[in-house]
Parts: C-alpha cells; sequence; structure tokens
C-alpha cells in the first residue's frame, strides 16, 4: 500500500482533528466574560507564532503574486469575521448549537463557487444545500420569542465567512499559493485588525484565564496539524465527511463540562444538516 494513500490513517486523523477542533471552542468558553475580539486575538497570536515557524523550517517566502493579493485580503477578512462569529456564538450558545452553525461552511462555500467562480452545481447539489439550510433552521428556531436569536444568526455568519474564506482557499490553491502563505496571511491580517478593538475594550485577564486560551491556541494548532495529515494520507472526497463527528465531541463536552443538553428540536437539525453533509459526500463521491 503506498504509505501517503492509506484511508484508516486519514480517518484517524480527521477524527482527531474534530476532537482538537472542539477543544478549542471548549476552552473559550471556560476562558470566561472575556471580549470576544480580545478571545479571538489570543488564539490568533499563537497561530500567528505557529505559521512563522512553519514557513521558516519549509524555507517558504512570505511573498505573493500582485495579482494575488485582492484574494488573499478577502479570505483574511472572512476568514476574521467567521472566526469572531464563531467565538461569539460559542460563548452565547450551547457548545453543539455553535458547532453546528459553523459546519455551514461547506455548502455556503457551494453557494459561491456557482455565485463567484461560475462553476457548475447540479440540481442535486443545491437540494442537499436547501436540506442543509432547513436543518439549520430547526437550530436557529427563527421566532420572536426566542430570545437568543441574535447569537444564532452570529452563528450562522460565522459559517458563513468560512464558507467565504474556504472559497478563496480554493482560488489561491489552484493559483499555486503555497499553504503556509495563506496561513501566515491569514493569522497576521487577522492580528492587526483584531489589536484595535481589544485595545479600546481589553480586560484584564486570570491566570486561569490565560491558561484555557492558550489552551485553546495549541488545540486550533493541534485541529490544523491533524488535517493537514488527514489530507495527506486520503483524499478530501474519500474522508472529508468524518469532520462532521466534531459535532458529537462538541455535545459531549458541552454535557460533561457544562451540563448543557440540546433540545430535541435542535439535535432534529443536527441529525439533518449531518445527513445532508452524508448525501453530499456519498453524491460527490460516485460524480467523481
Amino acid at each position: 500500500m503506498n504509505p501517503m494513500h492509506n484511508k484508516q490513517l486519514g480517518v484517524l486523523y480527521i477524527l482527531c482533528s474534530g476532537f482538537f477542533f472542539a477543544s478549542v471552542m471548549l476552552f473559550v468558553k471556560l476562558a470566561g466574560p472575556l471580549p470576544t475580539m480580545q478571545k479571538a486575538l489570543f488564539r490568533n497570536i499563537i497561530a500567528l507564532g505557529i505559521a512563522f515557524i512553519i514557513l521558516r523550517k519549509t524555507k517558504t517566502p512570505f511573498t505573493w503574486k500582485r495579482q494575488d493579493f485582492p484574494i488573499l485580503f478577502l479570505r483574511g477578512l472572512a476568514g476574521t469575521i467567521g472566526l469572531v462569529a464563531n467565538f461569539y456564538a460559542v460563548d452565547h450558545l450551547i457548545l453543539s448549537d455553535a458547532t453546528i452553525l459553523n459546519k455551514l461552511a461547506p455548502f455556503f462555500v457551494i453557494i459561491f463557487s456557482l455565485v463567484f467562480l461560475k462553476e457548475k452545481v447540479t440540481f442535486v447539489q443545491m437540494l442537499l444545500v436547501f436540506g442543509a439550510f432547513l436543518g439549520a433552521s430547526l437550530v436557529v428556531k427563527p421566532t420572536f420569542s426566542n430570545t437568543e436569536l441574535f447569537p444564532y444568526l452570529i452563528g450562522i455568519l460565522g459559517g458563513l465567512g468560512a464558507g467565504a474564506a474556504y472559497t478563496c482557499v480554493r482560488v489561491l490553491g489552484n493559483r499555486m499559493v503555497p499553504a503556509p502563505v495563506i496561513v501566515a496571511f491569514f493569522s497576521l491580517f487577522s492580528t492587526m485588525i483584531l489589536i484595535p478593538f481589544v485595545i479600546v475594550e481589553h480586560q484584564s485577564m486570570q491566570a486561569s484565564q490565560i491558561l484555557f486560551l492558550l489552551l485553546a491556541g495549541i488545540s486550533a494548532a493541534g485541529g490544523q496539524f491533524c488535517i493537514t495529515k488527514a489530507y495527506a494520507y486520503a483524499p478530501a472526497k474519500e474522508i472529508s465527511v468524518y469532520d462532521y463527528t466534531q459535532i458529537l465531541f462538541a455535545s459531549l463536552l458541552s454535557i460533561f463540562f457544562f451540563s448543557e443538553y440540546p433540545d430535541a428540536t435542535s439535535i432534529g437539525g443536527y441529525i439533518i444538516v449531518t445527513g445532508m453533509a452524508i448525501l453530499m459526500y456519498v453524491y460527490t463521491k460516485r460524480k467523481a
């Protein structure tokens, strides 16, 4: 067997990435009532340091072509919006709800690819996208009596921002922009955007809060490492669906640490969104 094509190892790594990314949300929530921008900045500083270490280790120059800068800028802006919105949702919703809304990102990628990249999208794909948003509506429960409607909408914005960022990464990848450059540019861009907000509303942190945010940054790095290794061992079309186990990990962590249980309607939404992702995976694999 080709050592660089091992589906079992790919699945194992992507399961580990799901646990790490769920842990990021856990530690962000455990850090307590700090400004969302401050939490995002702390996580990004750690990511920035790791990104430049990777650049140095791989001897990749931190440069890009002039025509690639607008896409890098959009990737940085969309990624920052997605990150901040996701952290806000984590602070105001149960972990599993915030996670499932962030997992709408792949469905937003399909929409953005159709609108901006003019890629062909089939009727089946659009039907599955519609189904995913229908499932999300069960989680959000969009009624005026829902006092938590705003953080749910921000959670959807987080998925939208992540989807836009992934679309930009797809374009940059097709233009052969090295992955370490894309990651480092985003980390640097996001850090510079967040610093002014943190200066205005900075709050002093206790040692425990610093520890939790450090653990969030380390978990994020672990998740990135594992997902990179996963896709090195097996193509995305074969293993990407396992990334949705992050919802299970987030649910278990939410129950164990905060005694937060999703209601029956939300669970129905989880099943529908995950089901649409599985069907998309099967359809894409057969189509390929």
